[in-house]
């Protein structure tokens, strides 16, 4: 028997391989697929995170008697208030204490080259590779700055160009709100009653996964958020609006974006006193301490059961090959993957019930 599980694994192992290479070879006929599944990309992956952080809200007011459109009503009209704050309240300031920042990134370079040369002096031998490098960074700055609000630049025209994608967010959500608990039925009817039971478990299961990570990450980024602009405003650290919904966003990348968003606060703490940088850095630590010992066990659990070190090489390989979107979508896609891969398997084992076996 198990010879025979092995040669049908083989089999199914090379075939696989062989549509791969298949659809490798005939790309040319699947890219207008891809241009279109790149054009409605944009709305469905927005109005899904959307679904999995409002979509709890609308069942508890549907657990209260409120019938499902009005709940749905009622969590856009939220929507509308959170938006409308963001870009009465939030985005000027951020907006002016990021022109400052640029406008300083000179005085910051100058800075910087003050504190080498001091340190060059009182040193009796630097390497000249050392020397050269650090010397070439400092006289750099002010190109980098260039560069990197260039990248800015370019990045926000990217987002105006998905305007038209974002509009259709909206009714995307609504409609993923409001029939969004029909789509299970719907794909297993098409199967047996014994596939389809096994497949209701796999859909199941896949939407608790996603569920749990959306909704314990957005929970989560946003109390660290909260504790570091506390902390930044405790220390009189500047722009510390702009600083703590940085490390909001960067919290999203699982343990590697709390610390990226940690190296512009220190910098620009010392920058400003170096009193300033210490207490940055210590709230920096604290509040990522109280967020992986405290609130991410009581909000995201384990759930996902994904050890660090496998978050950390995703997360390397991810941001190698896809960017910055690799970075945030590794994880859940990783989860998804594991969930299926998994559910598969016990079929394949005989772990679950005889009329469960061979879903496809």
């Amino acid at each position: 028997m198990t010879k025979e599980k092995m040669f049908r694994f083989l089999v199914y192992a090379i075939l696989i391989f062989t549509v791969i290479y298949l659809v490798h070879l005939t790309g040319f006929i699947f890219r207008p697929i891809g241009t279109l599944i790149a054009a409605i990309a944009v709305p469905i992956i927005g109005a899904g995170l959307l679904f999995y952080i409002t979509n709890p809200l609308v069942n508890r007011l549907e657990h209260f008697k409120v019938p499902r459109i009005v709940g749905i009503l009622l969590v856009f009209l939220g929507l509308v208030a959170v938006a409308f704050f963001s870009v009465y309240f939030i985005i000027p300031p951020v907006q002016e204490q990021f022109t400052k920042l640029i406008d300083n990134a000179p005085q910051m370079a100058q800075y910087f080259d003050e504190i080498f040369e001091l340190w060059q002096n009182r040193q009796e031998f630097i390497p000249a590779s050392v020397e050269d490098t650090i010397q070439n960074v400092i006289n750099n700055l002010d190109s980098y700055a260039e560069s990197i609000m260039g990248s800015l630049f370019n990045f926000i025209g990217s987002v105006f160009s998905f305007v038209f994608s974002f509009v259709l967010i909206p009714f995307f959500l609504f409609f993923m709100l409001k029939d969004g608990h029909k789509f299970i039925p719907f794909a297993t009817s098409f199967f047996s009653p014994s596939k389809a039971s096994s497949l209701e478990t796999l859909l199941k299961n896949i939407n608790r996964s996603l569920s749990a990570f959306i909704q314990g990450q957005a929970l989560v980024s946003l109390c660290v958020g909260v504790m570091l602009l506390i902390g930044y405003w405790a220390v009189g650290l500047n722009y510390a609006l702009m600083l703590a919904i940085f490390g909001l966003f960067m919290n999203l990348i699982p343990f590697v974006g709390p610390w990226i968003s940690a190296i512009p606060a220190v910098i620009i703490g010392f920058f400003q006193d170096p009193m300033v940088g210490v207490w940055t850095a210590v709230i920096m630590i604290v509040a990522q301490q109280i967020e992986s010992n405290f609130i991410s066990p009581n909000v995201m659990g384990k759930v996902l059961k994904v050890h660090p070190l496998t978050v950390i090489t995703l997360i390397l390989a991810a941001g190698a090959i896809a960017g910055f979107l690799g970075l945030l979508f590794v994880v859940p896609a990783y989860a998804v993957t594991k969930t299926i891969i998994s559910h598969f398997y016990h079929v394949y084992t005989d772990k679950r019930p005889v009329g469960q076996k061979n879903l496809f």
